[in-house]
């Protein structure tokens, strides 16, 4: 049987009753090592509440349950100073059984969500962000707990160590463990803390939006092919569809449809977005048409495959992994260093970002550019239209107005 404290001004319904009544709990006595039991003298019954250690130096408080101050203990809702104890043991260290009824923690809904995102067939790297730059304070805190005045300050925080856009990443992906956690557990009541305090830094986006013309990402696919030949298709393939990454490591042998004069390929869809339905998006495929070259290249390397195969392998022969930014950056940033350009804002994606800019530039009507690129027009609008007027100056140039003929001369001016 587990070892009950005695505590005079709190063992007893009537030392209780001549407590004054307040709203900031009286302190009680030790359970154990960074547990301790409180208590909150109300005009009705008191409130027995918990104080817990993090573990980092910081404490959480947690009420739990109604002291037998004007009922009697029922053993659940209302119980016994001694039986408080016993609950307050059990709501910090989730033992006997009782795990689901301890509040989760930062790190747990962080755990919890990765779960999530595996049975979803969705990628479970989102959940391993945060990780990165969150306190030890922060992983440790419960979610009911939380403020947007500590969310926002720890957002802050990481300005001037990595670009906006990849705070907003961050901070979508905590903000949807945090919501999954408040979805499972009705105790917490908190929402607007990560509403207000991971909110999006504005204008955060468009900086990475890295264009590269033709003739560099012609020598980029070179020297790519030059370091190792599965790198080189996986960065030929990108190149010519503009796929993002984590789509062209899922296409099949299948996938490819080597016609003579017009080659293509079955693109698996990124189901971004959102939803419960990732798993059926993610099954979903559109035709894109790629190169007779590139058509060339990938059937050979295919020969002897079977059909449910991956097409793109890596140098060693395993398969890509769901991010496959993490096995290729260094060879990125070797190929971007080796062309003239600089890592730090040239990344695989602009491959991507360039494709679409060279089909806008070529008259491609914006819905068959989205439609090809797996994105939506408004996406297309938001992000490029800078791009296009800054590239297209050539194609402006046709459109302005010329000077006006000398007066008296049969002069025609003719389409360039």
């Amino acid at each position: 049987m587990a070892r009950k404290v005695s505590f005079s001004a709190l063992e007893s319904r009537s030392a209780r009753l001549r407590l004054k009544i307040r709203r900031r709990p009286y302190s009680g006595p030790s359970l154990a090592r960074g547990i301790s039991l409180m208590y909150r003298r109300n005009k009705t019954n008191g409130s027995w509440v918990l104080k817990s250690s993090d573990g980092h130096g910081a404490y959480w408080t947690k009420g739990f349950a109604l002291a037998d101050d004007f009922e009697d203990a029922d053993g659940k809702n209302i119980l016994t100073f001694y039986a408080a104890q016993d609950a307050a043991k059990r709501l910090a260290r989730g033992e006997d059984g009782s795990a689901d009824t301890a509040p989760v923690t930062v790190d747990g809904a962080l755990k919890d969500y990765r779960r999530d995102l595996e049975a979803r067939n969705a990628n479970p790297y989102n959940a391993e962000p945060p990780r990165v730059h969150l306190t030890k304070v922060l992983l440790a805190k419960p979610v009911a707990l939380l403020t947007a005045t500590e969310l926002k300050k720890w957002r802050d925080s990481l300005l001037g160590k990595i670009k906006p856009a990849t705070i907003n990443r961050v901070c979508r992906c905590l903000f949807a463990a945090l919501e999954l956690a408040r979805q499972h557990d009705e105790r917490i009541k908190n929402r607007q803390a990560w509403e207000i305090g991971l909110a999006a830094l504005p204008d955060a986006q468009e900086a990475r939006n890295v264009i590269i013309p033709d003739d560099k990402v012609r020598e980029f696919v070179a020297t790519a092919y030059g370091l190792d030949l599965q790198f080189g298709l996986m960065t030929d393939t990108l190149a010519i569809t503009g796929a993002r990454p984590s789509q062209a490591v899922r296409l099949r042998v299948e996938d490819l449809h080597d016609h003579p004069v017009r080659p293509k390929l079955m693109m698996p869809k990124s189901a971004k977005g959102g939803g419960r339905n990732r798993s059926v998006k993610k099954t979903e495929r559109f035709s894109i048409p790629i190169s007779t070259q590139l058509a060339a290249k990938l059937k050979e390397a295919a020969k002897g495959r079977a059909d449910d195969a991956p097409l793109l392998l890596q140098g060693d022969g395993r398969p890509w992994d769901r991010n496959p930014g993490q096995n290729y950056h260094r060879q990125v940033d070797k190929v971007v260093t080796t062309i003239g350009l600089d890592p730090a804002d040239v990344t695989m994606y602009a491959l991507r970002h360039s494709s679409i800019v060279r089909m806008l530039l070529a008259n491609i009507p914006v819905r068959l550019v989205a439609s090809l690129h797996n994105t939506s027009v408004a996406m297309i609008e938001k992000h490029y239209s800078k791009h296009i007027t800054e590239h297209g100056d050539e194609h402006a140039r046709v459109a302005l107005l010329q000077p006006e003929p000398p007066s008296g001369e049969n002069v025609v001016t003719l389409p360039r």
